[in-house]
């Protein structure tokens, strides 16, 4: 009896320990909608919006915006980002937003491919996506 009980405690304590370090991927139409809360950790995923990209005079601080086609998040970040960045491009970022509804970056990653994107993406700019797709099979 006492083995289960020190099982499911240790099983809690790992679940709370987790629960801090989960990241939920959000489109930002699900940010518009759903109203994250600033400094939760999340994944933030969509395209480099074409014209958004700006590197500050420090040299590593970029600042840009990711959409999904219904809604855009303003981004920055400071580190060096993939070689396959870039307008236009599939990206997934990890971090928190701030209070004035900027995502704040830790992380950011970039699709590896022309075919690949996040499937939250892709399924978020579905009609778009689905007549590109087509027209290259044609």
């Amino acid at each position: 009896m006492l083995a289960v009980v020190a099982v499911i405690g240790a099983g809690l304590l790992a679940m709370a320990a987790l629960k801090d370090q989960a990241a939920y991927f959000y489109t930002p139409g699900d940010v518009a909608r759903d109203h994250v809360q600033p400094g939760t950790a999340v994944r933030l995923g969509g395209m480099v919006e074409k014209g958004s990209l700006k590197r500050l005079p420090d040299g590593v601080t970029i600042l840009f915006v990711v959409t999904d086609n219904q809604a855009s998040v303003p981004v920055r970040f400071s580190g060096i980002v993939p070689a396959l960045f870039r307008e236009g491009s599939g990206v997934v970022a990890d971090g928190r937003f701030d209070g004035t509804g900027q995502f704040l970056a830790d992380t950011i990653l970039a699709k590896h491919d022309e075919r690949y994107m996040p499937p939250q993406v892709a399924k978020s700019l579905e009609g778009e996506t689905v007549h590109k797709s087509e027209s290259l099979k044609k």
